[in-house]
């Protein structure tokens, strides 16, 4: 018996790929087993598309494609306000769901709904706003007509922390755009995918304008797919190595990319700033989603003066957190996603320690079924510890003390990532100045979260290409077409 036995409504998630507005089985004939991470048993297995299963999905978008580009812009909008209120709806069942099969705690899976349907309202409001220009040439000798058009078939590429949130943050604006779709989700979290797509078609999408394919052989299908000339997006969600993996192959067909990739987030406390309030923000910055976040907080540099009250009081808050089965009442943080995960949080604890830091609080992995891993806070750490260039991706804080604010924003500027950073002081203006020098996309400036579907996500260097969410996300889908014309 599995977690699904005690919850009816989910034998209706589909298991097949969604392809021309019909669940199919895939080309391949041995499905994809789906892990819940808590207990470590099958809940139910998916699919395995095929590269054929792929252009099978292309061919559905494309030809749904001019239909849907000549749909009004009203029109699409009140399907993807339909989508918003079903997901709001049925937010409890998609929450457990989330839950069962990616292992966060409930009450984040609940605030991953909340997110995720935000994103369907946010673009049907945006739907009716692709604005274009118009503007008489500086010579006078003609008018420069400039429209938004949609770019055409997207592929969107997804991963497991966020199953819902990450879907709807490129369906989305790619439906209010006009253009269409063939979604890949992660083979640990299909199930999330499978059930947002059931719920778009319930909300009048039309067939053929999403299409859902799970497969265990991503890198063939997605190639297969990008190849096709009909496909001129893709956005991907993921790890800086797969993202420059992609990149190369967009560039074959030199095909539209956004791609939203890691992350190594700075937490700067500076000497003047609140405890309380930095210690709040930390755990938000480092927590959510058990840390299993490119946002999340992942380098502590707290000022020298303040470095191990602040310290003490972060591992008393993380040593206050329950961990368990996200289902569970009461529970704080549920497992990782799967073993090679866990493993891999426990190796750069292991490296950190090996290189002198001190556990001041967790440091292991609790023996029991499922990936867990207790909520650390790591004090001493050396400057050259790995566990400060990669992303930890799990409940680990590394504290680091810094001297002066230069000092400070050298150490969050040192890294190839650039996605987010955090700073907290009482003086705005210094905070202010501060963000302006720190080279990252986003900043918390004491905020623990940045995340909002009205604002334009995204990172500089190798945290990723282009924006998601906010006028910019819609904006990645669509191409601007100039017009010379005398009238």
């Amino acid at each position: 018996m599995t977690a699904l036995d005690d919850r009816p409504w989910m034998s209706t998630i589909p298991t097949d790929l969604y392809i021309g507005g019909n669940w199919r089985q895939a080309g391949r004939p041995d499905p994809i087993p789906v892990l819940d991470p808590a207990t470590e048993q099958v809940l139910v297995t998916v699919a395995d598309a095929s590269p054929e299963d792929g252009i099978a999905a292309v061919d559905a978008a494309a030809a749904a494609l001019p239909g849907w580009a000549a749909a009004s812009p009203r029109h699409r909008s009140d399907v993807l306000m339909r989508a918003f209120a079903l997901m709001t709806e049925r937010r409890e069942q998609l929450a457990e769901l989330i839950v069962l099969e990616n292992g966060k705690a409930l009450a984040d899976a609940r605030g991953e709904v909340a997110y995720a349907a935000e994103f369907f309202r946010w673009y049907a409001e945006e739907a009716v706003r692709a604005a274009g220009t118009v503007q008489t040439a500086p010579a006078g000798t003609n008018n420069i007509l400039v429209l938004r058009q949609p770019i055409g078939v997207a592929v969107l590429v997804t991963p497991w922390n966020f199953p819902a949130a990450m879907a709807t943050r490129k369906i989305g604006p790619a439906l209010a755009a006009g253009c269409t779709v063939v979604l890949k989700p992660a083979t640990e979290t299909p199930l999330t995918a499978f059930a947002i797509v059931a719920l778009l078609e319930e909300a009048g999408v039309p067939p053929g304008v999403v299409n859902c394919v799970t497969t265990r052989s991503a890198g063939s299908v997605v190639k297969a797919m990008v190849d096709d000339p009909r496909v001129r997006k893709l956005s991907f969600t993921g790890s800086t190595e797969v993202g420059r993996r992609l990149l190369a192959t967009a560039a074959e067909t030199v095909v539209s990319c956004s791609m939203e990739l890691g992350g190594n987030a700075p937490f700067l406390v500076l000497a003047d700033a609140d405890l309380d309030t930095a210690v709040a923000g930390a755990m938000l910055a480092k927590m959510r989603n058990g840390g299993s976040a490119c946002t999340a907080a992942n380098r502590f540099y707290v000022h020298a003066s303040i470095e191990r009250e602040f310290a003490s009081r972060l591992s008393v808050a993380m040593s206050r957190l329950r961990v368990g089965n996200g289902l569970d009442a009461g529970v704080d943080v549920g497992p990782l996603v799967n073993a090679p995960t866990r493993d891999k949080v426990a190796e750069l604890v292991t490296g950190a320690l090996d290189g002198g830091a001190a556990v001041l609080s967790g440091g292991s992995a609790p023996d029991r079924p499922g990936f867990f891993y207790t909520p650390t806070v790591l004090g001493e750490v050396p400057a050259d510890a790995s566990i400060l260039r990669e992303e930890i991706f799990g409940p680990v804080a590394p504290v680091v003390p810094f001297d002066t604010v230069d000092e400070a924003i050298a150490l969050a500027n040192d890294t190839e990532y650039g996605l987010v950073s955090y700073v907290y002081t009482g003086d705005l203006a210094q905070g202010l100045a501060v963000s302006e020098r720190l080279d990252s996309g986003m900043v918390g400036l004491n905020r623990g979260v940045v995340s909002d579907p009205a604002a334009p996500f995204g990172g500089t260097k190798q945290s990723g290409v282009g924006r998601e969410g906010g006028h910019e996300g819609m904006l990645e889908y669509l191409e601007s077409k100039y017009i010379a014309v005398g009238w």
